[in-house]
């Protein structure tokens, strides 16, 4: 069995990048979710909790990451970042390379990293899709959300790639404006990229 073709799925807030990957894995497509992974990783039991209770004992409550707390620590002090990403980027790289050992039949899977650029994961990809939509959709949508906020949607966007170089950078790009004309985009992207691996 050849090795499945990696599809990079990634997006700014508010793009539609969720939905996306569930239009993926409706379509049979094995989808490895970036953030339900550290979800997972930051949970009581997650592989993730014992080294970040050791480099910062302050982030770890009652046996999990507190995130909360976690955002408060990188927020003031610069190195923190740094150090969390070289505990749990070696454990998304490893969950990740699991993930797709687990599916020997696939010929697709969909890798759906919010960072997929920013943190160089796009190198293990066979090619990228960007999900994009106006800034003016984008921000209504992303504003629609509970306890969210004009300052905080600045101030995620100021930490992302901006969409324009996402778009330059990938593969392809789809356009989420229509959920129907979305569906139909990635049905034939799938069967684009099925067609070239069978030509």
């Amino acid at each position: 069995m050849s090795n499945p073709f990696l599809l990079g799925l990634t997006g700014s807030i508010g793009m539609g990048k969720s939905t996306t990957a569930a239009m993926f894995a409706e379509a049979g497509i094995p989808v490895w979710d970036a953030d339900r992974t550290v979800h997972d990783l930051y949970a009581k039991g997650g592989e993730a909790v014992a080294p970040i209770a050791a480099a910062f004992p302050s982030a770890v409550k009652d046996g999990a990451v507190d995130r909360a707390e976690l955002k408060k620590l990188l927020a003031s002090d610069k190195k923190a970042l740094t150090r969390l990403e070289s505990i749990v980027h070696p454990l998304t790289t490893a969950s990740r390379s699991d993930f797709i050992a687990a599916h020997p039949e696939a010929d697709l899977i969909l890798l759906d990293i919010p960072l997929l650029f920013e943190t160089g994961a796009d190198a293990a990809c066979d090619e990228t899709l960007v999900v994009t939509a106006p800034p003016e959709v984008q921000r209504a949508r992303v504003l629609e959300r509970p306890d969210m906020t004009e300052a905080q949607l600045d101030f995620i966007l100021s930490r992302q790639m901006p969409d324009a170089e996402k778009r330059r950078r990938a593969t392809f790009v789809i356009e989420t404006l229509d959920l129907e004309q979305t569906r139909q985009d990635v049905r034939n992207l799938i069967a684009k990229i099925r067609g070239e691996q069978d030509a």
